[in-house]
């Protein structure tokens, strides 16, 4: 059940990490995209919740193997940084940032969501 149950949480993170995407991508670093959010509450509303939820899943089966879910800790960790990356790519806006401080921690949490889908595999 909880294997069940962590493979719908990760569906769910995939699936928002698509959405935030697909938005970030239509607004072209403007305020707003197709989602009536600016790009704070996105990432913090999309991207924070999707960025977490693959890490309850893997506590909450840590116990149960499982390739699908370690498949799909890869997936997310994947799409964080090169999210990421493509952050890091994109030209500076109007205000001054330090991108490497913006982008890092996505850097980390994707890495570190790879290293849960390779703990999940060697189970």
């Amino acid at each position: 059940m909880a294997l069940k149950a962590a493979l719908i949480i990760t569906a769910i993170s995939i699936g928002l990490l698509a959405i935030y995407g697909a938005d970030a991508a239509v607004s072209k670093g403007s305020d707003q995209g197709f989602l009536p959010f600016d790009h704070k509450t996105r990432g913090m509303g999309l991207g924070g919740t999707a960025m977490i939820l693959p890490i309850i899943a893997f506590f909450i089966s840590r116990k149960e193997p499982s390739k699908p879910l370690a498949v799909m800790l890869f997936v997310t960790g994947v799409m964080i940084i090169v999210g990421g990356a493509v952050f890091l790519s994109m030209p500076p806006s109007d205000q001054p940032r330090n991108a490497m401080v913006e982008a890092g921690p996505l850097f980390g949490v994707g890495a570190f969501q790879i290293a849960l889908g390779a703990i999940k595999i060697r189970k």
